[in-house]
């Protein structure tokens, strides 16, 4: 079944063209990258697609639900219980350990999640060591595992990913790309990472040129 998909998206900006997307059809297990220079409406695109900014015309589906004619309230609990995400900024709060930064993902969607899974996760992203750590003592590949663990904590439907490698070296650049996938995978999550970073194409048979419009599948 489709999880996700669009119909003629478009935004525009004050003082700046419109952008117009194509369309997207994504189901369970997907891998797809999102690949475009800067302005090309990457980041714009997943706030859309997370239903954090309404298009000026075109519909998301979510499960075949116009995800725009949800009540706003309906709307933040399918996202906050079916959506992960990985922001361009970690947003870790400094104040929190790594765990309950991670535990704030069930917290504020309001759902109960199993005892051991937390448990599992960390000890999987090799982070049982650094569970009650703040962020400031962590390690930048740390900070982003511990970012990872948060989007996947409540096994999503989808991962959403925006410029997860852009800072990173090759070698990281990669590990990060296996541990979405990996982490996508083990819980059946279609994964959506938007970038700049031409390095990870060959990671992804599923490519879709924002800068062109067009999808190229390998």
């Amino acid at each position: 079944m489709m999880y996700l998909r669009t119909q003629d998206i478009s935004v525009r900006h004050k003082n700046s063209a419109p952008l117009s997307f194509p369309d997207l059809n994504i189901k369970a297990g997907d891998e797809v990258l999102l690949l475009g220079p800067s302005g090309s409406g990457k980041t714009t695109l997943l706030s859309v697609l997370a239903g954090f900014l309404k298009p000026a015309d075109g519909k998301v589906f979510i499960q075949e639900k116009d995800f725009f004619l949800l009540s706003p309230a309906k709307r933040d609990h399918m996202r906050g219980r079916d959506f992960g995400f990985v922001f361009q900024t970690l947003h870790l709060l400094p104040s929190l350990t790594l765990d309950q930064n991670i535990k704030l993902a069930g917290d504020m969607a309001d759902v109960k999640v199993e005892e051991n899974r937390l448990k599992e996760l960390l000890m999987t992203l090799g982070l049982s060591d650094k569970a009650h750590r703040k962020p400031d003592a962590l390690s930048q590949g740390e900070q982003q595992r511990a970012a990872i663990a948060r989007a996947v904590y409540l096994k999503p439907k989808i991962i959403m990913a925006d410029e997860p490698t852009s800072a990173l070296d090759d070698i990281n650049a990669d590990a990060v790309i296996k541990l979405l996938k990996d982490q996508a995978k083990a819980t059946g999550a279609a994964l959506l990472i938007a970038t700049h970073d031409s390095r990870i194409k060959t990671s992804f048979s599923k490519i879709i040129n924002l800068d062109s419009q067009k999808k190229d599948v390998a």
